[in-house]
């Protein structure tokens, strides 16, 4: 068991990974916007966490929270692209990711209504991040369309893990994977 957990938190040691921000590369709006959810384990860890949550909450928040993840998303987006300040701004992006780990890991079940407030608010900070670190050159539109489709892939991926853990009978294997990322966000909360 520690083994795979290692193994899974394995990239949580390697810091060119832990923040997604630095060096999108070549700007071209859909492209960039694509990259920047995939390219670093904050935002990637956090993303895919939502789809995990949602799958293991079932009912309606299996639809509910990561539509209110993506919606807040682009709202925070806005904001940051129109410089609009948010502080603590990667604290939150690094908190986001330990709190839904736990979340996973002990298999919390919030009330529909706290879950969204929570999911919305962890959204606000990763969209900011989104919108304020939008390249110069790149297309507003087109970064931002690249972004929420790359988001909506990786809270579907972690849909389809969660629900094949839970056909699988295997819901313990999610909650592993809410303790490898708490694990992830605890080093990001300490490297932030």
């Amino acid at each position: 068991m520690f083994r795979r957990l290692f193994i899974i938190t394995l990239p949580c040691l390697l810091p060119s990974l832990a923040q997604a921000h630095p060096n999108h590369g070549p700007a071209s709006g859909l492209f960039a916007g694509l990259a920047h959810p995939l390219s670093g384990l904050d935002h990637l860890a956090a993303m895919v966490a939502i789809g995990l949550w949602a799958a293991q909450r079932g009912g309606r928040a299996l639809w509910a929270v990561p539509l209110a993840f993506v919606g807040v998303l682009i709202f925070g987006a806005l904001l940051g692209q129109g410089g609009v300040a948010l502080p603590f701004a990667e604290q939150g992006i690094a908190a986001s990711v330990l709190i839904l780990g736990i979340l996973i890991a002990a298999a919390w079940r919030l009330p529909l209504a706290a879950s969204l407030a929570v999911v919305g608010l962890f959204a606000l900070f990763h969209g900011y991040a989104h919108g304020a670190e939008m390249p110069a050159t790149a297309s507003g539109l087109a970064y931002g369309a690249g972004f929420v489709a790359a988001t909506v892939a990786l809270n579907l991926f972690g849909i389809g893990l969660g629900l094949a853990a839970k056909q699988l009978a295997t819901e313990k294997m999610l909650r592993y994977a809410g303790g490898a990322v708490a694990a992830c966000g605890l080093y990001l909360v300490l490297a932030a």
